[in-house]
């Protein structure tokens, strides 16, 4: 189900809880609200249709890809960035990695861990930061 976009900064800034099994649906939602939003967006994460948990979706090379609980447990590169967010006005500064490692579940739940660099990376790194309640 394609969802509303969540535009309250004092919702947005909240941690977002674990994801659990019974999260699964809001991953598809999140899936279907990203696709559904393609021509503006490139990554969301769950807070951003409402919903705070750890779930995270993005376009990862033109496949759409989720993730439940992700974390960064690795990061080199640091560079300078400027990035739009779908929940906010404009374009804000912030800087990002070039090259992560992030543990998270697969929709099993089993624990996977992948190296990402580039583009999928920041997008990456800007939704885990929405999963912590950062808005850039």
């Amino acid at each position: 189900m394609i969802r509303p976009i969540m535009r309250d900064p004092i919702f947005l800034v909240q941690k977002s809880a674990p994801a659990m099994a019974e999260d699964l649906t809001l991953a598809r939602d999140l899936l279907e609200t990203l696709e559904a939003s393609k021509d503006r967006c490139v990554g969301m994460a769950a807070n951003m249709i409402g919903v705070s948990r750890r779930v995270i979706a993005f376009d990862n090379g033109g496949t759409y890809m989720a993730m439940f609980n992700p974390e960064i447990v690795k990061s080199s590169g640091p560079y300078g960035a400027e990035e739009a967010c779908l929940s906010l006005d404009g374009i804000r500064k912030t800087t990002r990695f070039r090259s992560i490692k992030v543990r998270y579940q697969n929709e099993q739940f089993q624990v996977r861990f992948k190296t990402f660099t580039g583009w999928p990376a920041q997008i990456i790194q800007h939704e885990i930061d929405h999963c912590n309640g950062i808005l850039i």
